[in-house]
């Protein structure tokens, strides 16, 4: 049954995730098993040129630093500078599929390299602070360069539902997302036993870069109804562990 659950899995998240069920999960105890799966894969609207990716420095937590790819490009971008934080909007293609939905994946770097604490506690205190920090055009750019990543986490919560008694049941989660010139990929696993809003005319601000060279959250975001799938945040983009993440999450 492991194998059956864990082959169901990476069959529907394009082979993404694997072994979401680790040897001894399923037991002759366990009598029932549940299992969904999320996936996503979006070409950016506007891609990355390869020549243009170099490596730079990404400065960590610690104060060290590591040197990862940046990915740039030198057409104008959706962002926007807030108090102590900036947002970038990278739009990917429309599917074609009759839903007319919008994805985009959003970006929010701290202006300070240590400063990722305060703008998670600034996300989580503001209601409404997704809907309210969104760059509705494009501007041109002093600098921009974005590191390439691949993000992986997993989790169980076994112990916490043996300590509610309920030994007969396991639950395992895994996700994982990554990014590179083309768009990005995503997929989360769980198994238990162009903007479409309106727009008001704003002044652009002058000319400002946007180097996500130090720790920064993204997330990706279904734009008609504001439905967040991915969200997660990058410490260390250069291992094939870059941060911590999760799906679904709301702020």
């Amino acid at each position: 049954m492991r194998k059956e659950v864990n082959s169901w899995v990476e069959h529907h998240t394009n082979n993404l995730i694997k072994d979401l069920l680790p040897d001894g999960s399923v037991t002759s105890l366990t009598n029932k098993i549940y299992a969904n799966a999320l996936s996503f894969k979006g070409a950016w609207k506007r891609p990355f040129e390869k020549y243009y990716t170099r490596d730079n420095d990404f400065y960590l937590v610690n104060g060290t630093s590591v040197s990862v790819p940046f990915m740039s490009s030198y057409e104008n971008q959706y962002v926007r500078a807030y108090d102590g934080f900036k947002v970038l909007r990278l739009p990917y293609q429309r599917g074609s599929d009759d839903t007319n939905r919008k994805f985009s994946m959003y970006f929010y770097l701290p202006d300070k390299k240590d400063g990722l604490d305060d703008l998670l506690e600034k996300m989580a205190s503001t209601p409404g602070f997704l809907d309210s920090h969104i760059p509705t055009y494009r501007d041109e750019l002093e600098k921009f360069r974005i590191p390439k990543f691949k993000i992986e986490f997993g989790f169980s919560v076994t112990s916490v539902l043996d300590r509610l008694g309920l030994r007969s049941m396991s639950m395992y989660h895994k996700a994982c997302v990554e990014i590179d010139e083309e768009g990005a990929e995503a997929a989360a696993a769980t198994a238990d036993g162009d903007c479409g809003c309106s727009l008001d005319f704003v002044e652009p601000p002058k000319k400002i870069d946007f180097v996500a060279d130090h720790p920064f959250l993204f997330l990706i975001r279904e734009e008609k109804t504001g439905t967040v799938l991915f969200v997660g945040q990058i410490f260390d983009p250069s291992g094939p562990c870059s941060g911590s993440n999760s799906d679904s999450d709301d702020y």
